[in-house]
């Protein structure tokens, strides 16, 4: 690997953690450690800690501005219950569950929901809907033994996800419906905007995000193919811990009218 993709890859790992920095700074205060808090405790704050995916689609920052779906729905509902948000993006799936179980943050925002994910968490009503698609090269020729025309070819192949991402359950099974071994490599310091750009940039192969999250990053990135799913639509949920049934109770009720309404729609045709 040369110097500028070392630099570029640097740079896109440093990228959550000086958005971290950057938040904590403009809130006022050091990152601390909490307990679990129901609704009642957050309301008596009046803050409520939020960690997601910095991505395209979830949570992003630049100098001047900080968007995302994800992003705006929760000061949406914080808007509308008088609270204040504290946001802690994160890399992987696996950060996130982490920063939930030690208190740091009160709620997961935009978690693919999965059997697994409720034997651990409280899942709120559906917030988006998506599908994963498989990340890979364009072919480079039309003999370009690495490029995958259907599932059925990912046989043998190892796909590098993030660490504890909900989509490594989904390859599981897809090697079980083909009927032949599927390699997973996860990694710890990337998230799926990272190992898009190394697959684009020849360092991994393949790769397995949201299809919403390849789109965008396909318009920047047009040596990458992301037209392959792995998966049917799926629903996509907000996470708390079992002991905030009562944060659940608000969101559920919170999203069942948000959801009915023009601001939900402009934001879902924003972003998907």
């Amino acid at each position: 690997m040369n110097r500028i993709k070392l630099l570029r890859y640097f740079l896109l790992g440093a990228t959550v953690a000086l958005v971290s920095m950057w938040l904590s700074r403009h809130s006022g205060e050091e990152p601390a450690s909490y307990p679990s808090r129901d609704y009642k405790a957050i309301a008596e704050e009046g803050v409520l800690r939020v960690t997601t995916e910095y991505n395209p689609i979830n949570f992003h920052a630049t100098a001047d501005t900080t968007a995302g779906f994800q992003y705006e729905l929760a000061q949406a509902f914080a808007r509308d219950h008088g609270l204040q948000v504290e946001f802690l993006p994160q890399a992987s799936p696996e950060q996130q569950l982490t920063a939930l179980s030690e208190g740091r943050c009160d709620l997961i925002a935009g978690l693919l929901s999965t059997s697994l994910l409720k034997d651990t968490l409280l899942l709120s009503s559906a917030v988006a809907y998506n599908k994963q698609v498989l990340v890979q090269r364009e072919p480079a020729s039309i003999d370009d033994s690495t490029y995958v025309k259907s599932l059925l070819g990912l046989a043998g192949k190892t796909i590098h996800v993030a660490k504890g991402s909900p989509s490594i359950l989904r390859i599981h099974n897809l090697a079980g419906e083909i009927g032949d071994t599927i390699y997973i490599q996860e990694v710890e310091r990337y998230g799926a905007e990272q190992l898009v750009a190394m697959v684009a940039h020849g360092d991994i192969d393949y790769t397995v995000c949201d299809e919403s999250i390849a789109l965008s990053l396909a318009d920047s990135l047009p040596q990458i193919d992301v037209h392959t799913p792995l998966s049917f639509t799926q629903f996509y949920a907000w996470g708390v811990s079992k002991h905030s049934p009562a944060l659940l109770d608000s969101i559920n009720h919170w999203l069942q009218q948000f959801k009915q309404g023009k601001e939900y729609k402009r934001l879902y045709r924003k972003y998907y």
